[in-house]
């Protein structure tokens, strides 16, 4: 068990962290997508799953939002949640089956929602963590190629932090305004946080519903970013959602081939690996003047 040494909360000398492995997900490649809710993180997290699966890589997708509604374009439905299964045999685990819970999408991608308790009332952090320790109980890890937690938006709470405990890299997705990428810097300063304890670090960032990437591209310049991919605002994109389907499954333009392309390029590229970003987040203030015209 690996150990690091943390200043203490007072300030007075320092203390000693265990970083537990049981928080590792297997031999498998794991990522977290994070960005401001509606900014398309699921979108962008199933059709990166469906180009894993077609590059040949065995996938796994955890939904972490409450609404649960992070895998019904590779599944075709709105699937139950772990906490909605749990809660039908009283939280006792060892009733549950594998099929209770996981679903199999669209190329063999296996799609996990693990939904969180009604609102105001608990932290989906729990939910995730039992997410985890079920789908581990199950053996479900040891065969995976790759994990991906597509975490919901707008908090920052220990729902929002717990995928960071399971992840290598962590994606934020952002659009070329100026609320997503605010959001974004927050996000980083997160991740940054969690790093001190765990292995996650930040991998870049992915320009989403966007014809351009100027404001991205100069943000990411300022703190140490790489721009990982970029996806227009294209209508067929839209359209999938509303289909209940992935890009690869809509019909043939020129348009979506490039879309394509482009997530089977990034999923290759995340497959490889590399070093992380030097992420340096700016303070509130300092983004809030960065960010806009005079």
């Amino acid at each position: 068990m690996a150990v690091i040494e943390k200043t203490r909360p007072d300030g007075e000398g320092s203390l000693q962290v265990k970083l537990d492995p049981r928080d590792r997900i297997g031999n498998a490649k794991v990522f977290a997508v994070y960005g401001k809710g509606g900014i398309g993180k699921s979108t962008t997290s199933s059709n990166l799953s469906a180009a894993f699966s077609l590059l040949g890589k065995r996938v796994l997708q955890i939904g972490c939002d409450p609404k649960h509604d992070s895998t019904f374009t590779l599944t075709k439905k709105l699937m139950p949640t772990v906490i909605d299964v749990l809660e039908t045999v009283d939280f006792h685990h060892e009733e549950l089956r594998p099929e209770d819970y996981m679903f199999e999408g669209f190329n063999g991608v296996m799609c996990v929602e693990a939904g969180g308790p009604p609102a105001g009332t608990g932290c989906g952090g729990y939910v995730v963590g039992q997410t985890v320790k079920l789908l581990k109980q199950h053996h479900l890890l040891e065969e995976t190629d790759v994990v991906i937690f597509d975490v919901l938006g707008d908090v920052v709470c220990g729902g929002f932090a717990a995928p960071l405990q399971h992840a290598e890299r962590a994606v934020v997705v952002a659009a070329n305004d100026f609320d997503s990428i605010f959001a974004a810097n927050r996000i980083m300063a997160a991740i940054n946080a969690k790093a001190k304890n765990y292995e996650v670090r930040v991998a870049g960032v992915i320009a989403n519903r966007s014809a351009a990437t100027d404001e991205i591209d100069r943000f990411a310049a300022a703190t140490g970013l790489d721009r990982l991919a970029h996806f227009p605002d294209l209508d067929a994109i839209r359209r999938s959602r509303l289909k209940k389907c992935t890009i690869f499954e809509m019909e043939d333009t020129a348009e979506v081939n490039a879309v394509r392309d482009e997530y089977k390029r990034l999923a290759a590229q995340l497959w490889v690996g590399g070093p992380p970003c030097d992420a340096r987040p700016m303070k509130d203030r300092e983004i809030f003047e960065f960010l806009g015209f005079e």
